[in-house]
């Protein structure tokens, strides 16, 4: 049995040993009526500045553009000239013994080399007399100092939010080249398992891993393809999982234990999967699986719910992220004071649900209380998972501890 971090660095292994010699399908998408389109996606070129960044000699104060020799010291008196604000810059040059009124955003005019802010100026008429002495080069940003015109401003293989999209923009891009979303394919399995719009007998269930999944899917930057829940039967199992293969990864909950009607992994052997692990020290999510059957990852998690959220997020993102052109991303654990004491069992790796605050500036964790790993209000109540694993079992009140936050929450 794996751990954790040997499970998810085999799944990593495996996905770039398999398909990393395949090229990924990339599409362009065009952003500048709808940033939806783009938001979230993998950049599949690198972005490059059309010109200097900024083009002119920018002030970033309101005041006053000066040769700095003519404000050696406090007192020194220039005439003013002229103005220059955003969009409309002063024309002219400013000599020796003159200063040009310059607004934020505005361009440095020529003869100027620093800028002095209106806070130390006072006007006396068609002069200003500077309260302090000038230091060449203040308080404006040289053109070119944020880009060269030919230089890469967003790299090949980075997930897109609003600032990439500013500067796609700023440079002049109104569409960009994207990876494809990898499809994956969800599929339920279970006679428990009924269809969320219909009305449960007293011994079944409602399908929340599909629709769970199918968001989770979404928010690591997959496409979520759901399929009908398959029954405890060899024949429609086996159908549904071929099926399934036809997308780019394929998600099965349920099924994965030792049971008599826990079918999953043989229903894969017959379709010549190969296994890289059956089984993880971790709870909640023991009985997750990983393989590669007819050229796709397989990953069949645990039919709990909590089960199957904890084990997504540490076992099927890695899948996506690098099915989507993505580097994997380290899981982002942060440290958090425990709010009471945590005793566990050894032998595996515990993610508990929990909700993190900060009441004083500091980061503060209390576990949910819970029932267990069928229990999906813990995770609700919740905002991330308390991640106890050895050799640090027993935890008392003030402890650090590692805190994975919920994705999505933060």
């Amino acid at each position: 049995m794996l751990s954790v971090e040997e499970a998810r660095a085999k799944v990593i292994e495996v996905v770039i040993a398999r398909a990393g010699k395949c090229p990924l399908k990339t599409e362009t998408v065009e952003f500048a009526r709808d940033p939806s389109q783009a938001l979230g996606r993998i950049l599949a070129e690198n972005i490059i500045a059309d010109r200097n960044y900024p083009p002119f000699d920018r002030s970033i104060r309101d005041g006053f553009a000066v040769r700095a020799a003519d404000v050696p010291e406090p007192g020194a008196k220039l005439k003013l000239i002229g103005e220059s604000r955003a969009g409309v810059a002063f024309s002219g040059m400013v000599e020796p013994g003159q200063c040009v009124r310059i607004l934020t955003g505005a361009a440095v005019p020529r003869g100027a080399n620093t800028v002095m802010m209106q806070e130390y100026a006072r006007e006396e008429g068609e002069f200003v007399v500077f309260e302090q002495a000038a230091k060449p080069r203040q308080h404006f940003v040289h053109a070119g100092a944020e880009a060269r015109v030919g230089e890469v401003v967003v790299t090949r293989g980075t997930r897109i939010s609003y600032a990439e999209l500013a500067m796609a923009a700023e440079v002049g891009r109104v569409r960009v080249q994207v990876t494809r979303r990898p499809r994956v394919a969800i599929l339920s399995t279970g006679d428990e398992v009924v269809e969320v719009d219909q009305k449960p007998g007293p011994f079944q269930i409602r399908n929340s891993n599909t629709i769970s999944l199918s968001a989770q899917v979404e928010l690591a930057g997959g496409e979520p393809v759901p399929l009908e829940n398959a029954r405890d039967d060899m024949a429609e199992l086996r159908a549904k999982i071929e099926k399934g293969l036809e997308s780019n990864i394929l998600l099965l909950s349920g099924g994965m234990s030792v049971g008599k009607y826990d079918l999953v992994e043989t229903a894969l052997r017959e379709l010549d999967a190969e296994f890289f692990f059956d089984s993880v020290a971790l709870r909640p999510g023991k009985p997750a699986v990983f393989g590669w059957c007819k050229g796709k990852p397989v990953l069949g998690l645990p039919g709990n719910p909590v089960s199957t959220m904890v084990t997504f997020e540490l076992f099927a993102v890695p899948v996506i992220e690098l099915q989507s052109g993505y580097t994997p991303q380290a899981l982002p654990f942060f440290k958090a004071r425990l709010g009471h004491a945590i005793d566990e069992k050894a032998g595996v790796a515990h993610y508990l649900p929990a909700r993190v605050t900060w009441p004083n500036g500091e980061p503060h964790v209390e576990l949910m209380l819970w029932e267990g790993s069928g229990d999906i209000g813990a995770v609700v109540r919740g905002n991330c998972f308390v991640r106890v694993d050895q050799p640090r079992l027993h935890l008392e009140p003030g402890d650090w501890v590692d805190v994975l936050p919920r994705r999505g929450t933060f």
